[in-house]
């Protein structure tokens, strides 16, 4: 039997009591809490520490209660207000009259003034009561519906720190405050309600502007994509102690298969594990697309109409258009949902070479927005190539039309990255094309100059568009709508799972930048298992006592240590910090 005294690892709990932990013929832990039903069987001393955070933080009169303006700030028909801890009732008592309400019914009640007899606060508030340990944040919970006019408000939140709040049987009182940022999710997570994917996801459901967004929030609410972390923790602790076993009872105990072989086991499940982290990865990677937005920026020579395009797309004069070439001299970004994705467009300055014998010298500000444009164009997710139809008279006299993707752009486009970027050429201003010619010969003309220049493979088919019969509103909009329609199709494609099963990888989109560089880091402490073990079974040709079984180990802890960072489960030495991070957020 072992006694640990107060869990001084957790410095936000003031904890006095003991906790006994002692071994079970089950090989299960059992943690016993003083008070009655503060008793919990673990499966690893590593949940150890959140059972017990959790239990003592319900049993303990010494946490604050803390209240906050649930709802947004300003004017509206109804505002809540949340309190949790356990000063609720006492608040309730200090606010109201007449008995509080029943768990979880909603009653209407007047709150008064705590000081000042008989001054109305809110005729009708509807009050309601959540009982811990099933709430929102494991504590018990009030909630204040009240009208939401600034002054009630202001006067609502004013009245709570006031209650006096006396502990029973006690001579101390309660303290009660305004919640931090993050504070109401902070107990959620002590109180193991909700973990730290299931947070980070919240945020996400809040800050979601379009359709996908949602979708993807939606997912990390789940528990699915924690169960999955927590699964592959799981993984690599068993496959961790298979190795320890060698190392603590390898000349005391027979095993039935040779240390090599053993190891050989192990790491066939580490390779397995490692596609299937390298996937969510790759996953994740897309899920950033909707979550952060699809980044497009519009190339092309100056006076190609982008700035036209860029208007026609989001609705509204966004850049300045003109018939003078070079309006745009600075990246211009805005943000527009298209069929639930939200884009940013940046529409950037044209980019060309001086022409011999032109008169129009490229200027130092010119050079300046071409840099930019260059910048901009290479971190895009979508380059979209806008190439204009110009009319030309040839030697007999006649007019035809012409494109040129001239050297400036050409030489763009060979420095972006065609794994991660996708190009998409569009040819503007067809409505000049003349009636002895059509739209299909413009893009033949279009998809060769590609070849001739050896330039990236277009994402879509060449598309053709009029900003011209847009802004007239033709028929057919000039081709804006099969434009927008393709673009649709492409971030579908872009943000699609890569696994066979789309519907159990699904989740994995929910993933964030933090959870992937996470995930990032298990996978490298994988491949340097990899790396180590097939090094040692080459060097010994699969002698016994060739594998360095310690070093082994050590890099599956790792990568187990990467993964409870994601969740916020297990023994992570600076996990402090990591919650630090999320709950700021």
């Amino acid at each position: 039997m072992r006694s640990y005294g107060k869990l001084s690892q957790y410095p936000w709990k003031t904890l006095t009591w003991t906790t006994i932990i002692y071994r079970k013929p089950s090989t299960l832990w059992s943690v016993v809490l003083p008070g009655p039903g503060h008793v919990k069987n673990v499966h690893s001393l590593s949940q150890v520490n959140v059972l017990g955070k959790s239990a003592l933080g319900r049993a303990s009169y010494d946490e604050p209660t803390i209240y906050a303006l649930s709802t947004a700030p300003g004017k509206s028909a109804i505002a809540i207000i949340r309190i949790s801890g356990p000063a609720c009732l006492t608040i309730y008592h200090g606010l109201c009259r007449g008995k509080p309400p029943k768990p979880r019914q909603a009653i209407i009640r007047t709150l008064y003034h705590p000081h000042e007899a008989g001054e109305v606060l809110d005729s009708q508030a509807l009050i309601l009561h959540f009982p811990a340990p099933k709430t929102a944040t494991g504590e018990d919970v009030l909630e204040l519906h009240v009208h939401g006019g600034t002054a009630v408000i202001r006067s609502v939140l004013g009245a709570i720190p006031l209650v006096p709040a006396i502990k029973q049987g006690s001579s101390g009182v309660h303290i009660i405050r305004y919640a931090e940022p993050g504070e109401f999710s902070r107990r959620a997570f002590y109180n193991n309600r909700l973990d730290l994917t299931q947070i980070e996801a919240l945020g996400d459901t809040l800050a979601a502007q379009t359709e996908q967004q949602r979708r993807i929030a939606v997912r990390g609410n789940s528990s699915v994509l924690s169960q999955k972390y927590e699964s592959w923790r799981q993984q690599l602790l068993y496959a961790r102690g298979e190795l320890e076993a060698l190392i603590d009872f390898s000349e005391d105990q027979h095993f039935d298969e040779a240390p090599a072989q053993l190891v050989t086991s192990v790491t066939e499940q580490v390779l397995g594990l490692q596609r299937q982290i390298k996937a969510a990865m790759e996953n994740a990677s897309r899920g950033e697309l909707l979550r952060n937005g699809i980044s497009l920026a519009l190339l092309g020579a100056p006076n190609a109409g982008k700035s036209s395009l860029l208007n026609q797309i989001v609705g509204r004069e966004a850049a300045i258009v003109s018939e003078e070439a070079g309006t745009t001299r600075d990246v211009i970004d805005v943000g527009v949902d298209i069929g639930g994705f939200y884009c940013t467009f940046g529409d950037l300055a044209g980019l060309r070479t001086k022409s011999v014998g032109s008169q129009f010298d490229i200027g130092l500000v010119e050079q300046e927005g071409m840099k930019r444009a260059r910048e901009r164009a290479l971190v895009a997710d979508v380059i979209i190539v806008l190439v204009p139809i110009e009319r030309r008279q040839s030697g007999d006299g006649t007019w035809q039309s012409h494109l040129e993707l001239n050297a400036e752009i050409a030489a763009t486009l060979k420095l972006c990255d065609i794994r991660r970027q996708k190009v998409v050429y569009t040819i503007n201003k067809i409505d000049l094309i003349g009636p002895n010619e059509d739209t299909a010969a413009m893009q033949g003309l279009m998809q060769q100059q590609l070849s001739d220049q050896d330039l990236p493979a277009p994402a879509l088919p060449i598309l053709a568009v009029s900003c011209k019969s847009c802004q007239q509103r033709s028929q057919d909009y000039g081709g804006l709508q099969p434009l927008l329609a393709n673009l649709t199709g492409l971030f579908q494609d872009m943000t699609a799972t890569l696994e066979l099963d789309p519907a159990n990888w699904e989740s994995s989109l929910g993933a964030n930048h933090r959870q992937r560089i996470l995930l990032e880091q298990c996978s490298n402490e994988l491949c340097n298992y990899l790396d180590q073990v097939n090094r040692d079974l080459i060097d010994h040709d699969l002698d016994d006592d060739g594998v360095d079984v310690v070093l082994a180990a050590e890099c599956l802890r790792s990568a187990a240590d990467y993964l409870a960072k994601i969740t916020g489960k297990g023994q992570v030495a600076n996990i402090e910090e990591v919650l630090g991070v999320v709950f700021e957020k």
